[in-house]
Formats: structure tokens, sequence, C-alpha cells
């Protein structure tokens, strides 16, 4: 039951499959809860209580975790925020020294489409690029996103806004510096094209 229960939820902790820590698929998962009810018969699994899930490098942290299971064996799980915290997931990206984390009110998770939805007051930061809106949509096999900003109630307020930071891709690298005075310059090709020099 136990070994169920772990193989169903990990379908929330596969929101960023392209980016997360290889090894951790690897990795025995550590659940704890206040309280946890299984029906097999419907296919549903209930952790409720200060609900945290940790494998590997991946943790994620809600007051609920719901999980369903269709007729073809698909899963999807949804982790809902408590009383003044978001639903949080954290998990190292493969790679790099860096994480990839995210809170909201309500996030699910579907293991047929991978899609990843995150509701109200959503935020995604992955290394130093960053988005927020009233509702995330990310879909881990094209790795894209949509982000809305939501709606506001009072009419004579500003709108609401997406906001993100998306870091250039370069950044890492080191600009080419330019040739000193008098010094030859070398060529590069570039795709179809070659490189040439004129003759003397």
């Amino acid at each position: 039951m136990t070994v169920r229960l772990v193989t169903l939820t990990l379908c929330l902790l596969a929101s960023l499959p392209a980016l997360a820590e290889k090894a951790d698929r690897d990795k025995p998962m550590l659940l704890e809860a206040s309280r946890v009810s299984i029906d097999d018969a419907k296919k549903i699994q209930i952790l409720e209580g200060d609900v945290v899930i940790t494998k590997g490098t991946m943790v994620l942290k809600a007051e609920r975790v719901i999980i369903t299971e269709d007729r073809y064996g698909f899963q999807k799980g949804t982790a809902f925020a408590g009383k003044g915290n978001l639903a949080r997931f954290r998990q190292k990206r493969e790679g790099k020294d860096e994480y990839v984390e995210g809170e909201a009110e309500r996030i699910e998770y579907n293991t047929n489409t991978e899609i990843a939805e995150l509701f109200h007051r959503a935020w995604v930061k992955s290394g130093e690029d960053q988005v927020k809106g009233d509702y995330i949509w990310y879909d881990a096999v094209n790795e894209k996103y949509l982000v809305t900003a939501g709606e506001t109630r009072d009419p004579s307020a500003a709108p609401p806004r997406v906001r993100a930071v998306i870091q250039p891709k370069n950044k890492d690298t080191e600009p080419e510096q330019p040739a000193a005075r008098g010094e030859r310059l070398q060529l590069k090709g570039s795709g179809g094209l070659s490189a040439t020099t004129p003759q003397q």
C-alpha cells in the first residue's frame, strides 16, 4: 500500500522534469503527514496536515495533497496551501548548482499530459529567471509557459500584470575581445559560408 502511494505521489514531483536533477528518480521517497487515507476502490489517496514529500533534492510542502487515478492509470495530483502558507516545491536543476522552485495556493500536475498548473499568487523561479502571475501553466514536454495576471474586482484599481525576469542565455560566456590596432582579424565561418582572407 505504501509503495502504491509513493508511486502515485510522484506525479507532483515532476512538474519540471526537463530541468530536474535526474539522480532524484533513483532516490527513496519520504512522506510525512498528520493523516493519510487511501481508497483503492475509488483510486484516491489523501495526505493531510503539514504534508512534506522529499525525494532526493526535491521537496514538496503543502497542507493537503490529493492524488486521483483515471481508468487508464494516469494520475493527477493536487497540492493545497494551508492557512498563511502557500503550497511549495523545490528541486535542483540537472548539472547546475541552481534550483527550480515555485509557490501557489494550489498546484496541479497531470501525468498524462505532463502539464503543471499553479493557481493564485503563483510564481516559478528557475535559476535567476522568474515568472509571477495569478495562474501559471507549464508544459514539461515542450518547455512552454503561459502566465496570466487574473482579473481585478475593483474597476478603479490598475489592472493586474504578469511579471517576469528572464536572464540572457549568454550571460556566463565572456564577450570576444576586439583585435588590437594593426592585428589581423580572424574570420569565422557560419553555417554554409566559408571564411576567406584577401589575396596579397
